[in-house]
């Protein structure tokens, strides 16, 4: 057998799907075998596999066993020459693996091989060539040197940049997306270090190939699709310990102990400085406003209290209680930061309705509460009126102005103008997946998917895209890949290289269409009925719920629990709810389990304890969650509360099953 294909997989159920159905368009004629191991999905990744791909040898882990063990599992049992570690969240071209093949033929000092990578946007990723993190190779690329200096010798070996993208060059350290390997050389240097969980396989790895005697070899003359490029999850503060810790495993492993300790050194150096970096980013991003707006309102209302009483309410002596100052104030202050937050005022990015939307619901909240106080708790209606004001001019003004010097981009809600290519059938079946879904395109051109004419009307031919892009303004390109090559669909991402234009891919009879609508992201889709559930501010207005009615739950446990059986049940769901780890309503599962595609928490109920349960078949329920999920509002979970109370001591079950 030429070729064995491993594939390692763990919720990622639509890439996976996508991944697979180009794998095997490539190896039509070929004697090849494809292996996925999947390492305990809870996301129908299993049934997907057996429903639409029985040709793949599945190997079913009941636990998460990492990168290095799974894909070790896979190459006790390849019976290919040449083995292929591949990433779930990858495009392969249709001559992807001949033209590997053909290098390993043509010179047998290739040991290993990796390829031009691209990301969701067709970037080109620099990981897809990388050198050894000698100790001055690591500080350069720590500090940020090598980023100063992509083209240096000196400064980013690392990413080799001064090696072209465009050419075929020998390299030392393969990717781990895509690292295609000689069965021989497993044999003769070992497989996969099991001490690397997740990171620093790849480079270890690479490393034993060099060392044997063999050479790692990086060619351009074919492409694939990477959507998890190196920007992905790099600022969080778990990425830098998992990920240093790695490169500290490898030095230890390979280095001399001088060596070793010195990179020792710059580990930790460096998990300080990224760790602090991380922290700083987020602290930015996450409180700065909300502080900012703070100190905005408080100075302002303060000043203006001042001002009032004493020049205008207390001209003959006299002042408000030591209370207006000391709490009124602030609680006013409060009640904007509050209602910024619901509305979505602090989501990044923010839009300038949601900013707008939380001023007046502030102002709203505050008039209301101020008018239901006691006579002897009303300080003063000028305060409240000049604190309504302030708020509704300054806050908007500021946030713009923000957005106008780059510190807090607004989101600009642009219509969507969609470019489908593909052919009449599958055309007709995205236009009706995107009415399905919550996307309302303002413009939606049709490609013919060839540059011939097959009777069928559409706006223009493939070989008038780019023009189509520019004179219709298209911001949003789908491609249908029943009908178009993956090495078209790569092709015409590397020729658009504006980056306000998103590229999608809708697989064959599948409800979801992938793609990536910034370098900085991994891939996202569209699924039919879940865009409503997965906004934050219906994240957050669900987790509200959530919290507020569990809390009230647990104060009328005297009366509720009369109509509950199970009081241990009854006070161990609502517990749990409160720890974010069960929501009041989610999903009807077959698993059992959360969604952690559409980042739904196990519920105690769910949409189902609305209707008569006997009614649904599992097509139907899998429907009602999508219906839920697309026409999600927080009213929709007050009414399924509501009408199941007696339903809450239901035995739920919020760990994994083994």
């Amino acid at each position: 057998m030429d070729l064995s294909i491993i594939i390692v997989n763990y919720n990622v159920q639509f890439f996976l799907e996508n991944c697979l159905n180009s794998v095997f368009q490539a190896l039509q004629n070929m004697d090849a075998e494809v292996i996925v191991v999947d390492n305990n999905s809870v996301d129908g990744s299993l049934k997907m596999l057996e429903e639409k791909f029985p040709q793949v040898k599945l190997i079913a882990n009941k636990d998460n066993l990492g990168f290095s063990k799974a894909n070790n599992q896979a190459i006790k049992e390849a019976k290919g020459e040449i083995v292929l570690l591949l990433n779930p969240d990858t495009v392969v071209e249709e001559n992807t693996f001949e033209v590997c093949l053909e290098i390993f033929k043509n010179n047998p000092k290739v040991g290993g091989l990796g390829l031009k990578m691209l990301d969701g946007k067709g970037n080109f990723l620099p990981e897809s060539k990388r050198g050894l993190p000698t100790p001055s190779v690591a500080f350069h690329k720590i500090f940020g040197l090598s980023a100063l200096f992509p083209k240096s010798r000196i400064f980013n070996k690392y990413h080799l940049g001064y090696l072209s993208k465009d050419e075929d060059h020998e390299i030392e350290i393969l990717s781990g997306a895509f690292m295609m390997i000689r069965k021989k050389v497993l044999d003769e240097i070992g497989l996969l270090d099991e001490l690397f969980f997740m990171y620093g396989e790849d480079i270890d790895l690479s490393y034993r190939i060099t060392q044997s005697g063999y050479i790692n070899w990086y060619t351009s003359k074919t492409s694939i699709i990477h959507y998890k490029g190196e920007s992905t999850k790099k600022s969080s503060i778990n990425y830098v310990f998992v990920f240093y810790k790695a490169m500290a495993i490898f030095a230890k492993k390979h280095f001399s102990q001088k060596n070793a300790r010195l990179f020792s050194l710059l580990i930790h150096l460096a998990i300080y400085f990224r760790a602090g970096l991380a922290l700083a980013t987020r602290f930015i991003k996450h409180f700065v406003l909300p502080v900012f707006d703070f100190i905005i309102l408080i100075s302002a209302i303060y000043w203006f209290k001042d001002y009032y009483e004493g020049n205008v309410k207390f001209t003959e002596g006299g002042a408000y209680p030591s209370e207006v100052e000391t709490y009124g104030i602030p609680i006013i202050s409060l009640f904007y930061l509050f209602s910024l937050f619901i509305n979505g005022g602090y989501s990044i990015p923010t839009k300038f309705s949601s900013i707008v939307k939380g001023v007046f619901s502030g102002s709203l909240l505050l008039l209301i509460s101020y008018s239901l106080l006691d006579e002897n708790y009303r300080f003063s209606r000028a305060i409240i009126l000049f604190s309504i004001l302030w708020s509704l001019f300054t806050i908007p003004l500021y946030r713009y102005l923000f957005h106008l010097i780059g510190f807090r981009k607004i989101k600009q809600n642009k219509a969507q103008r969609i470019a489908i290519v593909g052919k009449k059938d599958e055309i007709n079946r995205i236009k009706r997946f995107l009415n399905d879904t919550l996307i309302d395109p303002e413009v939606t051109i049709t490609i013919n998917a060839t540059n011939e004419d097959d009777g069928d009307e559409y706006t223009a031919k493939l070989n008038q895209l780019l023009d189509i892009v520019e004179i219709y303004q298209i911001n949003e390109i789908i491609f249908c890949s029943k009908d178009l090559s993956a090495k078209s669909i790569i092709q015409i991402m590397g020729k658009i290289v504006d980056e306000k234009v998103n590229f999608k891919i809708a697989p064959p009879e599948s409800l979801y269409i992938i793609g990536s609508n910034s370098i900085e992201s991994s891939g996202d889709y569209y699924i039919i009925g879940s865009n409503a559930i997965v906004k934050p501010v219906n994240q957050r207005n669900k987790r509200l719920l959530d919290f507020s009615f569990a809390i009230l739950l647990l104060l009328l446990s005297p009366i509720l629990l009369i109509f509950n059986s199970n009081i241990i049940n009854y006070y161990s769901n609502l517990i749990h709810v409160l720890g974010g780890k069960l929501s009041l309503v989610g999903f009807n599962s077959i698993f059992q389990l959360e969604d952690p595609q559409l980042k739904i928490k196990k519920g105690i109920l769910t949409p189902l304890d609305l209707h008569d349960k006997n009614t649904f078949d599992e097509h139907n329920v899998e429907r009602l969650n999508f219906q839920y999920a697309r026409d999600y509002k927080v009213n929709l979970d007050i009414e399924i509360i509501l009408k199941n109370l007696s339903s809450l001591s239901r035995k739920v079950n919020i760990q994994n099953p083994e």
